[in-house]
């Protein structure tokens, strides 16, 4: 199988980041950032995906999914196309309750977006905003050279009608700390505006006060290791339908490792994984799918146990508006 045409696609790792390197059984060996966990056995990591050979291999039939896909976040409504209703209508099976991930209808998640290297090998995700802008996790170091795709489905694929785009600038947030996570998100300006329509279009932004309580049903998309140990990404977009959890709820997995700047989803299984970072957490608001959460860390195996966690939009609203307004 090949990754948009190129065989072996090495994945990037974060910038700034204490690494150790070490091997899984079944997999190549890879790097791994870990911090540990608060009940002592549970390991931490981001969920972006590390410096290895991976082929795109499609899990369509794949079963007992524990991790899933993530990719893409953040918009704000533009021209026809009005934020958070996609011209394709998502089908999730598990929105009733909560199951593995499953492949999403095609089209069905356009704010979806592929962060690719120059090889074309995908290592994180995002949400497009507006036709200009793009919310990602800032632990996927986004840099210039590299590219988002828009209105991908299946990455093994060369027919889809996909937009390539590359990056005109990157805002890290100025306060990101890489060792307690947060400010985990990335604005990206792309260098040319994308073309909304029926395949691509933004997904609409919490605003600050809004609030998403803990048991509320939302849902998350991707292109993540469907497995910790896998040796495959898959090549069609997967999503998950997950519940929120309270802060105390979570705090009740991770401790003193949540913070306001954070919201926890899953725990009951489903879960994001590696390849999911910077992509979207959505929940339904008036009628609209609405960003939540950008995926952002979580457990080091993608235990559907444990909750993953994200980056909390409605207290980086503020970031947000405000470097979109200056730049």
């Amino acid at each position: 199988m090949f990754c948009n045409g190129v065989r072996k696609c090495p994945l990037l790792s974060a910038e700034g980041q204490v690494r150790h390197t070490h091997t899984h059984t079944h997999t190549h060996t890879h790097t791994h950032t870990h911090t540990q966990g608060v009940e002592g056995n549970a390991e931490s990591e981001p969920w972006f995906l590390y410096k290895r050979p991976l082929l795109c291999a499609s899990l369509h039939h794949a079963e007992n999914m524990n991790c899933l896909l993530i990719l893409s976040c953040l918009a704000f409504a533009g021209a026809a196309y009005g934020c958070g209703k996609p011209a394709i209508q998502p089908v999730v099976s598990g929105y009733a309750r909560i199951v593995n991930g499953e492949e999403a209808v095609p089209g069905s998640w356009p704010w979806q977006v592929s962060l690719q290297d120059y090889t074309g090998f995908h290592f994180c995700g995002g949400s497009l905003i507006n036709e200009n802008w793009v919310v990602t996790a800032a632990h996927c170091s986004v840099k210039t050279s590299h590219r988002v795709i828009l209105g991908e489905h299946d990455r093994s694929s060369n027919a889809e009608n996909i937009q390539t785009i590359k990056v005109g600038q990157v805002f890290k947030h100025p306060n990101y700390n890489g060792f307690t996570i947060n400010n985990d998100i990335t604005l990206i300006k792309l260098a040319t505006p994308a073309l909304l329509g029926t395949r691509v279009s933004p997904v609409c932004v919490a605003e600050t006060n809004d609030d998403f309580p803990g048991g509320m049903t939302c849902v998350t998309s991707g292109w993540g290791l469907t497995r910790y140990n896998a040796a495959d990404t898959p090549a069609l977009l997967q999503q998950a339908a997950l519940p929120l959890l309270t802060k105390a709820q979570c705090q009740k997995f991770w401790g003193s490792k949540i913070t306001d700047l954070m919201i926890c989803a899953g725990a009951d299984g489903a879960s994001s994984c590696m390849g999911d970072s910077g992509g979207p957490l959505v929940c339904e608001k008036a009628g609209a799918w609405t960003l939540v959460g950008i995926v952002s860390w979580g457990s080091g195996t993608c235990t559907t146990t444990m909750p993953g966690v994200y980056a909390r939009v409605t207290e980086l609203r503020s970031y947000i508006d405000q470097t979109i307004a200056s730049n």
